[in-house]
């Protein structure tokens, strides 16, 4: 059963195509900063491997892959549900040295997919590999990367405020880091949900994102309105520009037809 939620009321004032540019927005700008903060090289990755490959990630088991026969090489094929194998050959292939790695745009159908506001059987979203040495296998290198990460995001964030005052999204870069192991300790007697609620409410945290739904939505509207006003003033510009053409056009006609009649009359 889907437990994709919209709020009461709810409705997008974008057009397809407006709605279209701000994504293309977002993501362009995102795998610059992403690519940037971490090293990174964008390569295309495949939407589907052959079956026996095994570079199809399972995720937990019981997922079932979206499959397919290819007649003409005489194979199977999976849709891709994940890329954590195929990227980890990648960098291989590829010849990439400890310190750089690579992203891709992925895609995917995950067709066993619980569908919510977060979750879809249908998968777009930024995947990444990064080769590191050993010596960078501690937490202080981890925490360096996660912050990074936020980092990227945020001035995706700043970028789009400039792009679209309204639709400014709070972000704070600072990051807190704890583990389930310690959540565990401080209350054993919680669900692993209960104490991701418990941590959040102690670090002043809204206990879900449903708040952030109707912000969005006020955004957009006051991104549209501001558009609509900006479309108006350019046709009041532009029919002005007009107007005032046509007059010095009128007056110019005026003044050589008055010339030329002048010029006549002396003629005769």
């Amino acid at each position: 059963m889907s437990k994709v939620y919209l709020p009461e009321g709810y409705h997008t004032p974008l057009s397809v195509y407006e709605m279209q540019r701000a994504i293309e927005f977002i993501k362009s700008n995102f795998q610059l900063n992403l690519g940037h903060a971490l090293n990174l090289r964008r390569v295309s990755a495949p939407l589907f491997v052959e079956e026996n490959s095994g570079l199809n990630d399972n995720l937990n088991g019981y997922e079932r892959p979206v499959q397919f026969d290819i007649p003409d090489v005489g194979v199977n094929a999976q849709v891709v549900h994940s890329l954590a194998k195929w990227k980890r050959l990648a960098l291989k292939r590829y010849g990439f040295n400890a310190g750089k790695g690579l992203f891709t745009d992925m895609d995917a159908i995950r067709r066993d997919e619980e569908v919510d506001n977060l979750h879809s059987i249908y998968v777009d979203q930024w995947d990444w590999e990064k080769i590191i040495t050993e010596a960078d296998r501690n937490d202080a290198y981890l925490h360096s990367t996660v912050r990074a990460i936020v980092g990227a995001i945020c001035e995706t964030a700043d970028a789009l405020d400039v792009a679209f005052p309204s639709l400014r999204v709070n972000l704070c870069r600072d990051v807190t880091f704890v583990t389930a192991q310690e959540l565990e300790d401080r209350w054993p007697e919680l669900t692993a949900k209960e104490r991701e609620k418990r941590i959040r409410a102690e670090l002043g945290l809204p206990e879900n994102g449903d708040e952030y739904i109707p912000d969005v939505r006020t955004g957009l509207q006051k991104e549209y309105a501001k558009r609509k006003g900006e479309r108006a003033g350019l046709r009041l510009g532009y029919s002005t520009r007009l107007f005032m053409i046509l007059i010095i056009i009128l007056i110019g006609i005026f003044y050589l037809a008055t010339y030329k009649i002048d010029l006549i009359m002396k003629l005769f």
